[in-house]
């Protein structure tokens, strides 16, 4: 009976929360995570919210004890401890949430001379491979080997157009004049 209750749940779930006043295409931050999980082979419940700069300082400045603005945080579910039990409920249990302040997006824009969805979709993909396990903060093989993923992600939606390089684009997440 537990069982057939798992099997019914879907096996990905993305949720997005945009907690600014900035309109988001959550389409397009929809196919970006899919992409990156469904190539993973990953499933469960994925969350991203989008905050703005005073939210984002003090989330890093509480939980990595920087007090400073970032672009991205991750933060994975914690994993039961009889998950290995319950095939299933791993399945459906979360893999975490991906924090990002799109006003530190924005400023990406100007110092990597990009697009906007070029940079949103790196921090996307860079926030979610952080979910998964990878790191760059341990060893320069781990941060070379998570850095080949992102590049090749975003290689990946480029080449399936999910990245638009075009400026005059009418993406509701291209922000060239928003107040962030």
């Amino acid at each position: 009976m537990l069982y057939g209750l798992f099997r019914a749940k879907r096996r990905m779930q993305i949720e997005i929360n945009n907690l600014t006043t900035n309109e988001i295409d959550e389409g397009f931050i929809r196919k970006i995570a899919e992409k990156v999980l469904k190539e993973e082979k990953k499933e469960g419940l994925l969350s991203i919210a989008f905050i703005g700069s005073g939210r984002m300082r003090k989330i890093n400045k509480k939980y990595r004890k920087k007090n400073r603005v970032t672009d991205v945080l991750a933060f994975p579910e914690k994993r039961l401890p009889f998950e290995k039990f319950f095939q299933e409920l791993q399945k459906i249990q979360g893999l975490g949430e991906v924090v990002i302040c799109l006003r530190e997006v924005k400023k990406n824009v100007k110092r990597f001379k990009s697009s906007f969805e070029k940079e949103l979709a790196r921090v996307l993909i860079h926030g979610i491979l952080h979910l998964l396990g990878y790191t760059h903060e341990k060893s320069e093989k781990a941060a070379k080997k998570m850095k080949e993923k992102e590049e090749y992600y975003l290689k990946k939606m480029s080449n399936n157009k999910f990245l638009i390089s075009n400026k005059n684009s009418n993406a509701k997440c291209q922000m060239p004049n928003a107040k962030i």
